[in-house]
């Protein structure tokens, strides 16, 4: 997979983005393993902005490591400075699953009613208003209307 291409404006925002971030994959001396990968990819759909610490002392292989975990894990290289690597890549998009026959859930609804006298507080409850019930302007709950189906439309069927 090719890694990303930015603008040096893209990469500038992403590097001051990074600079309060915490590094969450650790790289010890066994080096790039398939363990670590996998930790950054997982890193990576979970926040897109990773900081990653190298304990090795060798700039070239920090380096080369910076680019190999870019192309193997389609990221943008943002940074390289001491033994610390920030990557970027977009955050996939969560898919939401649709249940056609899902009712609504019950509601915490809060209901104010105010005093007749001005300078009172008003009084505050917390209401739990299911899904075949509705909340009046009056701060009663009463259940949902049935509207009643026509005569012709059911006959029709």
């Amino acid at each position: 997979m090719p890694q990303i291409q930015l603008t040096p404006a893209q990469r500038k925002v992403h590097r001051a983005d990074a600079h309060h971030l915490d590094p969450v994959v650790l790289i010890g001396g066994d080096g790039l393993t398939a363990a670590v990968k996998k930790e950054a990819d997982a890193a990576l759909k979970a926040h897109g902005l990773i900081k990653i610490r190298v304990f090795s002392d060798d700039r070239t292989a920090r380096e080369a490591m910076l680019q190999t975990l870019a192309d193997e894990l389609d990221a943008a290289p943002i940074q390289h400075i001491g033994k610390l690597l920030v990557l970027w890549r977009p955050v996939p998009e969560k898919q939401k699953a649709v249940d056609e026959d899902r009712m609504p859930g019950p509601k915490d609804v809060k209901v104010l009613k105010f005093s007749k006298r001005g300078g009172q507080k008003p009084e505050m409850k917390v209401v739990r208003v299911l899904g075949n019930q509705r909340l009046t302007p009056g701060g009663q709950i009463k259940r949902a209307k049935t509207f009643k189906k026509s005569i012709k439309k059911s006959a029709a069927r």
